[in-house]
């Protein structure tokens, strides 16, 4: 019984082939070979080509074949996606503008300005945030902006709902996709219609709306027959990237918290309240597992600036080189300087407009550099740094609103690989940090094993999950990165 997974990022897309029995994965890859690219045609400006997206899946399933995984026993594809982008389609399902993803800032103005027309509580009521630079936003941005575009959409999707619809030329959404756009009315339970008519935006667009686990659609036949897969494939999952991530790591009860440092830096946390933060800074959207019956919501902080800073940095010290310095050598690096990087400070904030600080803009950049003192391993020690302080402040939020802890779950990927980020980030973050081998893509596919009925429980799902390590804060190093953390903190920027 096999069951593939995909992890449509904004770097790359991930998949793997989980044998549900064994609970291991028995074949994955990464395409393309290089970094996806972002076009930014203007400033704050962030877009992909959703058909690239889908020649590069299909090119991910013929190297696993390849690759010698036999891809007939697939039963079942979930679908992991980064979260917040719009996909706009005709009826036939033909791509009508590039997709504006998650780290384009260009509709948080018009979230602002129907958030302070409408009202906070009328928003927080309903979708407890502001519809703040989210779908729904970036929709009303192309009513506005592009008329006679608009006027052809016949689907407004996200992401990885665009990829299921390719499988099976069926469009769809799901319950926590509409959430993740500000388009789910928490207090009805139902999609937020009330949203939509103070946005003035048509519900003609909104697509079926499908549970995360169940049978949403059949491959279509045609496709099944290109890609090699049984033509009684379904896809029985789907959810944005890191209620996924949360799933890989089998974070889905109250109080368990999952972390992950790609693209961008995210703490999730899985709480049964309709807990938000009235400055908006961080945001609430429904888990993978909520059911009428059972209210499981993720309080989620997002930092933009993460691993793509570290893909900077890797770039910027490469100059000159017939080749690009690897992240080993980075990480090496960054363990030759000491703790406060010798008083360099580095706000990651270069990736538009951040969340922690309602949408508003925040200096980026290096603070205190000293031509004399400091180098490359200063750099990138304070970049980890400044990452995993940035962190934090949305931390201390969610300790606020009571959806906080002192364990969390990560990957071992990423910026987790790096030794001295993880230690920066349990000493500042004072908490205990567990390590695990697995990715978005095997957990998509868990995810789709549960849908398809295989697995009866997320905790069964979670069958063959390793667990490599966990890591205590040190104690003598607590004062330290507290007064550390608190000096950043004293010289953040904010931009109006």
């Amino acid at each position: 019984m096999y069951f593939l997974g995909i992890d449509l990022g904004s770097s790359s897309i991930k998949l793997a082939v989980l044998d549900a029995n064994t609970g291991k994965s028995v074949g994955s890859r990464t395409v393309p070979d290089h970094e996806m690219i972002i076009k930014a045609p203007q400033s704050g400006w962030a877009e992909q080509d959703p058909q690239l997206w889908w020649e590069y899946t299909c090119t991910g399933i013929k190297k696993l074949k390849h690759q010698g995984v036999d891809i007939s026993l697939i039963k079942a594809i979930g679908i992991s996606y980064q979260m917040h982008g719009l996909v706009l389609t005709d009826k036939d399902l033909n791509v009508l503008r590039p997709s504006i993803i998650w780290c384009d800032s260009r509709a948080a103005p018009i979230g602002e300005k129907y958030y302070q027309e409408k009202g906070a509580t009328f928003f927080q009521d309903r979708v407890l945030q502001s519809p703040g630079n989210f779908t729904a936003a970036k929709l009303k941005w192309v009513q506005q902006h592009e008329p006679e575009l608009f006027d052809q959409v016949a689907h407004m999707m996200l992401p990885g709902d665009y990829l299921a619809a390719k499988f099976s030329g069926v469009a769809q959404t799901s319950k926590s996709g509409l959430s993740e756009a500000a388009l789910w009315d928490f207090k009805k339970n139902a999609l937020a219609e009330e949203v939509l008519d103070a946005l003035d935006l048509p519900r003609a667009v909104i697509p079926e709306v499908v549970a995360n686990f169940s049978h949403q659609a059949t491959i279509a036949p045609q496709i099944a027959e290109r890609l090699g897969l049984s033509k009684d494939v379904a896809i029985t999952y789907r959810a944005g990237d890191q209620p996924n991530n949360a799933l890989a790591l089998n974070v889905n009860q109250p109080g368990e918290i999952a972390t992950t440092a790609g693209t961008s830096a995210v703490i999730y946390s899985v709480t049964d309240q309709d807990a938000f933060d009235t400055e908006n800074r961080i945001n609430t959207f429904l888990h993978v597992n909520n059911t009428e019956t059972q209210k499981r919501n993720g309080v989620l902080l997002c930092i933009n600036g993460s691993g793509i800073l570290y893909q900077w940095l890797r770039k910027i010290l490469s100059t000159g080189k017939d080749e690009l310095l690897s992240y080993d050598f980075l990480n090496a690096q960054a363990a030759q300087a000491g703790p406060g990087s010798a008083g360099l400070n580095f706000y990651p904030f270069g990736n538009g407009v951040e969340r922690i600080f309602n949408n508003k803009k925040s200096f980026s950049g290096l603070q205190n550099l000293d031509f004399n003192r400091h180098g490359a391993t200063h750099m990138v020690r304070t970049a980890c740094e400044g990452i995993v302080y940035a962190m934090n402040y949305g931390f201390e939020v969610m300790q606020d609103i009571g959806a906080g802890g002192h364990s969390v779950k990560a990957t071992k990927a990423n910026l987790f690989l790096s030794p001295v980020f993880r230690d920066i980030f349990v000493n500042t973050t004072q908490t205990t940090l567990a390590l695990y081998k697995t990715n978005g893509a095997e957990g998509a596919a868990r995810g789709a094993a549960h849908g398809y009925g295989f697995y009866t429980s997320l905790n069964e799902a979670a069958h063959g999950l390793e667990l490599l390590s966990t890591q205590e804060p040190q104690l003598e190093l607590k004062q330290q990165y507290t007064d550390l953390y608190q000096t950043w903190k004293n010289n953040i920027q904010i931009i109006e």
